[in-house]
């Protein structure tokens, strides 16, 4: 039979060429590095700390998506922050997939909602204005590892168990206490509402853990383990589930196995608006991104930052008295808060604004209370979907009550109902949360922010800065803020320009007597052309990761 040979003259060819293309792979990841200095060209994520982006970093190097990289900072971040999120609360995360320049993001909602039982006169114990509102009758039912499950269902990549094997160990072997967590510590040793943590937070001698001891989380790193390996079913109708209500029932609360095995994370279109070159992808109700849209549409178009923030605060105070129009849709209409987005509605709100600051009555300001808490972890995948994801226990330490059985601190998201006259068995909790994603021709810019009722203050002052005064994603996130609170009394950030804050005195705009801490905290992840810039807040010590 006649055999076919290769001549070497072909062999060589192909070997030449061979080299040509390695060559030039190698010669284009060298350019575009070296145009990314400093940046990443692939992937990064944007979590509350440089530990919890790194985890969702390495998920996306292993092939993983944008969900489980944001599913594994986030878990992460239960034990670096607990104080703030984690499998006793819930969450809302925004997940972009842009197949083309419209893309298509959906929401999914993982919100607590109210027991079945509840305390009848809840509402009657808010206070006039913000402090923790502990104890068990706050608790709302756990929604987070129900949003994780679905999000992992449609678009998680790696095997589940996966996502949790970083956090279980750093549970196991235990984890430096950082310096946020370390305040809250501090706190708690001198106020009585925080003494359910002595035990957890303490060494041997019962003395108060501090910044850069070792804390152990072993009880939670038993029930995140029977999680992985079960799945959510686990804490929703499983072993964990008996112990955890036992937990609560326990300590005084209401809630029941059904409130659990009942709960189910919901999916829904994001709502989308346009923002100078942008569509912006924002979650609907009962999150707060339509308030954002509000600030932001009457802001649009902004060129000089010393004339801004009259207009700046007057937005913020109009849109305190639309509030009370966020809510769970299915108990409060989402047909005027779909108005919120649009242009029209912010150019009559805007055509209502003066060169002075008005009386209460003139925003139809009602009664809401302050918040403070939650996390957020911005995420961009290789295949340029992303995941925007704001998780929280509400305030810090949630309701403080601590389940023993399973390690899980619990929320107390019922105080998010408080200004409003009643509540009912099912219903999720009006909430700042805003995860967002900006999309236009040449950039992406996946951006949420923490700190409670200050959500949209970080959001709004990041945006401003960054869209309209041109400045660097990691000046825009850290420039100090103008917070106005639910009495439409200002409160600025340490380091405020003194200048304006005597300019806005003079318009008839009103400090807080008490100019506190601010909580606002935002986490970015923007792509511009073949760079990725990505940027955790350094109000909480974050840092962020990519490659």
């Amino acid at each position: 039979m006649p055999t076919t040979r290769r001549s070497k003259p072909r062999v060589l060819l192909w070997c030449a060429v061979l080299v040509v293309v390695v060559i030039a792979i190698v010669v284009c990841a060298y350019a575009l590095n070296r145009r990314c200095r400093g940046k990443f060209s692939k992937a990064a994520v944007a979590a509350d700390s440089e530990k919890c982006s790194q985890i969702g970093r390495d998920m996306l190097q292993r092939g993983g998506s944008a969900v489980d990289g944001a599913i594994a900072a986030l878990l992460c971040t239960s034990l670096i922050n607990p104080q703030s999120m984690g499998l006793g609360g819930g969450a809302s995360s925004l997940l972009s997939i842009f197949c083309s320049l419209e893309g298509h993001s959906t929401v999914i909602n993982s919100r607590e909602t109210v027991p079945k039982v509840f305390k009848v006169d809840l509402l009657q114990d808010c206070p006039e204005s913000f402090r923790p509102l502990t104890g068990p009758e706050w608790i709302g039912v756990p929604g987070e590892l129900r949003g994780y499950e679905l999000a992992h269902r449609l678009y998680g990549k790696l095997p589940w168990a996966t996502l949790f094997e970083p956090t279980i160990k750093l549970a196991r072997e235990g984890l430096r206490i950082q310096a946020v967590l370390d305040f809250h510590i501090v706190l708690k040793d001198s106020n009585p509402l925080y003494l359910a943590y002595v035990k957890l937070f303490s060494d041997a001698e019962g003395k108060p853990l501090k910044a850069g001891d070792i804390v152990k989380f072993k009880k939670l790193a038993d029930t995140l383990e029977t999680i992985a390996n079960e799945g959510a079913e686990s804490f929703y109708s499983g072993q964990i589930a008996k112990d955890l209500i036992s937990d609560i029932q326990l300590a005084g609360g209401t809630i029941m196995l059904e409130d659990l095995a009942s709960y189910k994370a919901t999916l829904s279109d994001a709502w989308t608006f346009p923002l100078d070159d942008f569509q912006v992808h924002i979650a609907p109700p009962p999150a707060g991104g339509a308030i954002l849209a509000v600030v932001l549409n009457i802001l649009k178009g902004l060129q000089k930052p010393t004339e801004t923030y009259h207009l700046y605060i007057e937005a913020f105070k109009f849109a305190n008295g639309l509030r009370k129009h966020i809510g769970d849709p299915n108990f409060i209409s989402d047909k005027l808060a779909k108005m919120f987005i649009k242009d029209d509605f912010a150019d009559y709100v805007r055509s209502l604004i003066g060169n002075r600051t008005q009386d209460d009555k003139s925003y139809n300001l009602t009664s809401y209370l302050d918040s403070m808490g939650t996390t957020h972890v911005s995420v961009l995948a290789e295949d340029g979907s992303a995941v925007s994801a704001t998780s929280t226990i509400n305030h810090m330490f949630g309701s403080q009550v601590f389940s023993p059985k399973t390690g899980i601190i619990l929320n107390n998201e019922l105080a998010d109902f408080c200004g409003r006259t009643k509540i009912h068995p099912g219903e999720q909790p009006p909430s700042s949360a805003s995860p967002t994603v900006l999309k236009s021709q040449s950039k992406t810019l996946v951006i949420g922010s923490s700190g409670g009722s200050m959500i949209t203050t970080g959001m709004a002052s990041a945006l401003m800065n960054h869209l309209w005064f041109g400045e660097g994603l990691e000046r825009a996130i850290s420039s100090p803020v103008v917070f106005v609170n639910a009495q439409n009394l200002l409160r600025f950030e340490a380091k405020f320009n003194k200048d304006v804050i005597e300019g806005l005195k003079a318009l008839g705009h009103k400090l807080e007597p008490k100019q506190g801490k601010l909580y606002n905290v935002v986490n970015a992840v923007e792509k511009d052309g073949e760079c990725i810039c990505a940027r955790s807040d350094t109000r909480k010590k974050g840092k962020a990761a990519g490659y």
